[in-house]
């Protein structure tokens, strides 16, 4: 053993790759074969590559490189060749267990031990199963440790309780299924592989270096092995950032610590510290701080030394920060470390875009963004695409929100919500689906969108295929029209109804009729591209390990499960972004180096994130079996925003708030301006910012007021659009000379007009079928109800008042039939020449009462009119029905209309259903039912003659008080004018 080991560190302010880069080169390129023998242990791929980078900046030519190790590659035997499984090894370290068979048996161990829990749920309850079984294993706790905790009675609560013996017992069959497989966890094989290297090199130490570098990892697999190339001749470990100047009592109270003699509790570690992991790893590698000497090699591109001493007084723990104020103002500084505060994510990621196209007006300026918001990230690289630079997440994008992801899961919920129409559009309009004969399909799609508005029709496929037969009404041309297209949508969805139909199944038959159907929806483009072979190998693995997992599952379940597995896939883009920008995240960040490091997202519960919480076992069961506390996490995060500071020049960004609230600035933030007395501010950015987007000026609109030639207005006129006209010319213009009609929402709940459709039906069947025969209006109404096409919130929250009201109905016309009045018509349009133009309309019901007389019945499902607003010209629809009635305009119908009512079926008086009318002498200043034919006429004369007839301008919003309805407010610009003119 050497008489010192060969220690190192790096402080924060160098360019880490650079610095290790050069110091390789310095100790060992005067042979070049010298250093191509060597090898560096790295602790990620993005870590080699950053060091292969590194080289070559440092190369200037030709250069024969060392190995590249990441020590957390899953296939690591590979990576280092057979300096991992030496030839002459006894007997080889078995192989992994695949991830996912064993989340799949792990699933159905679960479903064993405890029953009801459903198969999405035990799958995710797997992940974390496995995550937490991991850390037992990568520090080296046997599972049978669990045996010896006592869970006591007051101190953890039952929940714990249940949940830690529930784990208890899937933790003692694991290892049965794995020695039935022959197989072992990946974190074990990992360990072996390296407990199998340390004990070759000690025996055999190899010809070349060996230089272990970044490698923070304190698995005591991962200290022993760097404790072992700290021993070799050739051999160097090189950590980042060590705290050299740090007090000896602070360094000691990061802790871990051991227990208490006398009580045997542990005192608490500061785990959230940035140097907490550093000083983990030194103590089981048996070395002190003393003994790791400063890197000697410098770069180009590393920040003043002042900043890593201002780094390491903002992370001290809190009861050291007294000291800052007494601090030298030179320790303090933080120069070249400026922040940018952003009202909201929008803003933010729009300022970070304009702070990285900056840096490329100077050549051979490279510039990073580092972040764990995955939403800020995306948004900084749609930004960026504006000015035609292609710029590359690093860490990835989650399969679940990528198309070939997205439609998969789409299917999946449109077969289990039986092709309601919101799942089915979606899935139909999806960018993959018939990409060949795109415009042809959407053209079907949106056909089959416009005939779909309105509540949902009846469930599965045969239900939409019943909607679209029926082609009555003013939505019958849409139901042809799509009527024609879909069979060919229908064929293709037919196959994945009749699996989703069956019932629970086993998960592969589920997952087969997924992976056809998308197939026929999409052909093989679904499989292209990278996120495409990470669907097809997701749904490969998925199909060949289901068979270990669940026996069954429902396909309700299969949505959810899918998003768990895809939540969990990143995919990575190829290389081939810009070369002098990046997007990081903070494990992608970690030895990586840039001259602007942009460090975006600085709020609490995102940089550092929350804690995720471990369903198997408590906080103080963690601690007592000796695995990391939750908040680890969080001195990472620390570690890495210490490293990213290191830059030349560094940007700090937040938003104030995010989409629901406002948010709260990062401990790390609130740091930095405590030490600093006040960051820096970068207000060129702030000001580009508004420049950017400003209009230079504003021209509202003035109130629209079209006015088209006489000729060409409408010569006919419903009585329901009369109030339209008066109110809102404009509305009436958009609507029948513009011809733009409202669509309803796609499965719409139920409205008032629907509800007023639904019982208007239920009275025209009843009038045609029974004649309005009392004792039979009842069973009318519950028929309607039980109609699966009834939405299923109306049917339980509708009933009890319709009801109500149907039985009102019935009783008031027994009563009026004891009046010598009869119902005479319902449901009949009628048309008569008047004022010029063909005015036209429908009644509800037209009752011959006593004395010969007409009544003009309108059914309400919501209050009638008032009578200020028909005294003011308005809501006049009985007077001109009884205009057309007494002129002929109804056929059979003949006779002077004497009443006009509403029949309300909203609740008055305690009671649902009453009769209310505008020439009710019962009511405060009525209108003689004698005179309200000639006030209606008169009033649609005036309005024909100003509109219709003649050249007066259509108005918008003339009488805004009686134009309630927002249907064209956008078209006609309300916002820009309303209020102004």
């Amino acid at each position: 053993m050497p008489a010192r080991l060969s220690l190192y560190t790096i402080p924060p302010h160098r360019a880490f790759s650079d610095a290790l880069v050069i110091g390789l080169i310095r100790r060992f390129g005067g042979d070049p074969l010298r250093l191509a023998r060597g090898m560096v242990l790295l602790p990620n791929n993005r870590a080699k590559r950053a060091i292969h980078e590194a080289f070559v900046r440092a190369s200037k030519g030709g250069l024969l490189l060392p190995r590249l190790v990441a020590i957390g590659d899953p296939e690591i035997g590979e990576a280092a060749g057979a300096a991992f499984d030496p030839a002459d090894a006894a007997e080889p370290v078995p192989p992994a267990v695949d991830p996912l068979q064993r989340r799949m048996i792990l699933a159905r161990l679960i479903q064993e031990t405890r029953a009801g829990i459903d198969t999405a749920e035990a799958v995710r309850l797997a992940g974390d199963l496995g995550r937490t079984l991991d850390q037992l294993i990568v520090e080296e706790i046997p599972p049978g440790a669990l045996a010896g905790i006592d869970p006591g009675t007051q101190e953890l609560s039952e929940h714990w309780q249940n949940a830690l013996a529930f784990f208890a017992i899937v933790v003692q069959r694991w290892p049965g299924e794995l020695a039935r497989l022959g197989r072992i966890d990946a974190a074990d094989r990992r360990a072996r592989l390296l407990a199998r290297l340390a004990a070759h090199w000690r025996e055999a130490p190899p010809e070349g270096f060996v230089c272990a570098a970044g490698v923070t990892d304190a698995a005591p697999a991962v200290a022993r092995l760097l404790r072992t190339v700290a021993e070799l001749p050739q051999g160097m470990v090189v950590l980042p950032g060590l705290a050299h100047d740090m007090g000896e009592a602070e360094w000691q109270s990061l802790g871990p610590h051991a227990p208490d003699p006398v009580t045997g509790r542990r005192r608490r570690s500061i785990e959230t510290h940035p140097q907490y992991q550093l000083k983990q790893l030194l103590d089981r590698m048996g070395v002190a701080r003393g003994e790791f000497d400063p890197w000697r090699a410098a770069s180009e591109h590393d920040a003043p030394p002042a900043r890593s001493k201002a780094i390491a007084s903002a992370m001290q723990p809190p009861e050291l920060t007294h000291g800052w104020s007494a601090m030298p103002a030179a320790e303090r500084r933080l120069t070249d470390v400026r922040a940018l505060e952003l009202a909201n994510p929008a803003q933010e990621a729009q300022a970070i875009a304009l702070a990285l196209r900056e840096v490329l007006e100077t050549p051979g300026r490279t510039a990073a963004l580092v972040t764990p918001d995955r939403a800020l990230a995306r948004r900084v690289a749609a930004h960026c695409a504006r000015w035609g630079i292609e710029i590359d997440d690093s860490a990835g994008q989650p399969l679940s929100v990528l198309p070939p992801g997205t439609l998969l899961l789409a299917l999946a919920e449109a077969a289990a919500q039986g092709f309601a129409p919101l799942p089915l559009l979606a899935l139909l309009k999806h960018p993959l689906v018939q990409a060949g004969d795109r415009l042809a399909w959407l053209e079907g799609v949106r056909r089959l969108d416009l005939a779909l508005r309105g509540p949902r029709p009846a469930p599965g496929l045969a239900g939409i295929d019943r909607h679209l037969a029926e082609q009555e009404g003013r939505d019958g041309p849409l139901r042809r029209a799509a009527q024609q297209w879909w069979p060919a949508a229908r064929d293709l969805l037919a196959p994945m109804e009749g699996a989703f139909g069956a019932g629970k199944q086993p998960l592969v038959a589920l997952l087969a009729a997924l992976r056809e159907g998308a197939q026929a929806l999409a052909g093989d483009g679904l499989w292209a591209r990278a996120e495409g072979r990470a669907a097809a190998d997701l749904l490969d693995a998925l199909e060949r390990e289901a068979i270990a997992g669940p026996p069954a599952a429902d396909p309700g379940e299969l949505p959810a499960l899918l998003r768990t597995l895809m939540d969990e896939v990143a995919v990575r883009p190829p290389q081939g972004g810009h070369p002098r920008l990046a997007i990081l995240g903070l494990i992608e960040a970690r030895l990586q180096h840039a001259d602007l490091m942009i460090l975006g997202g600085l709020n609490e519960g995102v940089w550092p994130g929350l804690p995720a919480p471990d369903p198997w076992l408590a906080p103080r069961i963690r601690a007592e079996l000796g695995l990391p506390g939750l908040e680890r996490g969080i001195g990472l995060s620390a570690h890495d925003l210490a490293g990213a500071l290191g830059a030349p020049q560094v940007l700090l960004t937040r938003a104030q708030r995010d989409a629901t609230a406002p948010t709260i600035a990062s401990r790390f933030w609130l740091r930095l301006e405590a030490l600093s007395g006040g960051l820096e501010r970068a207000g060129e950015i702030a000001g580009w910012l508004g420049a950017i987007d400003d209009p230079g000026g504003h021209d509202p609109a003035s109130r629209p007021e079209p006015c088209p030639p006489v000729e060409i207005r409408p010569r006919r006129i419903s009585v329901t659009e009369v109030d339209r006209l008066k109110a809102d010319p404009f509305a009436f213009y958009a609507r029948r000379m513009l011809r733009l009609a409202p669509l309803d929402p796609v499965d719409a709940d139920p409205s008032a007009a629907w509800r007023g459709t639904a019982v208007h039906a239920v009275l025209e069947r009843w009038f045609a079928e029974d004649d309005c025969a009392p004792e039979k209006l009842r069973a009318r109404a519950e028929a309607m109800l039980a109609d699966e096409r009834t939405h299923p919130m109306m049917r339980a929250l509708w009933q009890p008042r319709l009801m109500e009201a149907i039985d009102w109905i019935a009783g008031e016309i027994a009563r009026l039939e004891g009046e010598q009045r009869r119902v005479l018509a319902v449901e009949r349009k009628g048309t008569i020449p008047f004022a010029g133009v063909e005015l036209s309309g429908t009644f509800d019901r037209v009752d011959r009462c006593g004395d010969g007389r007409l009544a003009i019945v309108d059914y309400k499902t919501g209050k009638p009119p008032s009578i200020a607003s028909v005294r003011q010209g308005y809501s006049l629809q009985l007077g001109l029905l009884g205009l057309i009635a007494e002129r002929g305009g109804f056929d059979g119908i003949a006779g002077e209309a004497g009443a006009f009512e509403y029949w309300s079926l909203s609740k008055k008086d305690g009671r649902f259903g009453y009769i209310d009318s505008p020439c009710n002498p019962k009511r405060r200043d009525p209108i003689p039912a004698e005179d309200f034919v000639a006030i209606a006429a008169e009033n649609f004369a005036d309005a024909a003659a100003r509109w219709l007839t003649g050249g007066e301008p259509f108005t918008a919003k003339l009488h805004p008080e009686f134009a309630p309805y927002a249907d064209y407010d956008q078209l006609m610009r309300l916002e820009e004018w309303y209020g102004r003119d």
